[in-house]
């Protein structure tokens, strides 16, 4: 028999869902039936799974010990620990408490992996903890890391990620309830001249990964809300408030005005584009996920280089 004690960093989950993170090499057949025969029992009872775990829980499992590291998937979780653990990324870390992290994301970087050889942030968070936070091997096994919004691959700025069940809670609730709110700083072509708050409909083409903007469409409103900080008759620089959190949104509703985000491949001006990456080597959309406020704390992305460059030989030097 084994003994698991459930922590703070358990807390909080249904006692079904920590087993299956628990026994990850397990079927979710074999947990129901163990838990129907009594081979898994919480707090020495019979339990279905539904009950909520408190932190003091007590499960006893009735396992040989054989079959508890292969159910657990003991080999896997070392070899992925292991390989997390010698990425070792040099994160740019803005925010961070016991169960939020928050990091400023360069262009060129995947939010989250779409395919099993991919690198994203989100494996370089995961090796930051182990190697700066002492992230152990028990703490992957029961919970891996994850953040909770995404950037587009060039778009840069401050990325929300969770270290821990709870604070994974915390977060989802927010985005569900839409607590969290989100600033842009971005650089357009031609000149805004007053604020707008741009309302419409949003549709994607999966085939080509675009999207396109209809002004009375048939599927969910899509708002953002648009703040001119400086404008000429070249470019405009803007501060985007996003309401809405939709694919592509911002770079989208630009383009549907004829303002579209300089440096932006697919929604963009080719000749404008390529003027910023002759001069200034802009290579990437120049959108920044700038501030983001969460339960009132204030998380700030610096600009990237370029960013700065350019709106200082535009505009001189600004606070922001």
């Amino acid at each position: 028999m084994k003994e698991i004690i459930i922590d703070s960093s358990a807390a909080n989950q249904r006692f079904d869902k920590f087993l299956k993170k628990y026994f990850s090499a397990s079927s979710n057949g074999f947990i129901y039936k163990m838990l129907r025969k009594k081979n898994i029992i919480l707090n020495d009872k019979k339990d279905d799974g539904s009950s909520i775990l408190l932190e003091g829980d007590t499960i006893k499992v009735f396992f040989s010990d054989e079959t508890f590291d292969k159910m657990r998937g003991l080999d896997n979780s070392a070899d992925e620990y292991n390989y997390l653990k010698r990425l070792n990324y040099n994160l740019d870390v803005i925010y961070e408490d016991d169960n939020i992290i928050a990091c400023n994301k360069p262009a060129g970087m995947l939010s989250q992996k779409s395919k099993a050889s991919d690198i994203s942030i989100n494996e370089y968070i995961i090796s930051y903890l182990i190697n700066e936070r002492n992230y152990s091997i028990e703490d992957y096994r029961l919970f891996h890391p994850s953040i909770s919004n995404r950037l587009d691959y060039n778009t840069t700025g401050v990325i929300l990620g969770a270290k821990t069940l709870q604070g994974q809670q915390e977060l989802s609730l927010a985005l569900k309830e839409r607590t969290i709110d989100k600033y842009y700083i971005c650089i357009v072509k031609g000149k805004v001249a007053k604020d707008i708050l741009l309302k419409g409909s949003l549709t994607k083409n999966k085939r080509t990964n675009m999207v396109k903007i209809i002004a009375d469409g048939n599927e969910p409103q899509i708002e953002t809300d648009i703040k001119v900080i400086s404008s000429n008759n070249d470019i405009s620089l803007l501060r985007i408030h996003l309401i809405t959190g939709k694919t592509h949104q911002i770079r989208a509703h630009l383009s549907s005005i004829n303002h579209p985000i300089i440096g932006d491949i697919k929604y963009g001006d080719n000749k404008i584009n390529n003027y910023y990456k002759d001069k200034y080597n802009l290579n990437s959309q120049a959108l920044h996920s700038y501030i983001t406020i969460y339960k009132e704390i204030e998380i700030k992305a610096p600009l990237p280089e370029v960013m700065k460059q350019i709106i200082e030989d535009k505009y001189g030097n600004m606070e922001f």
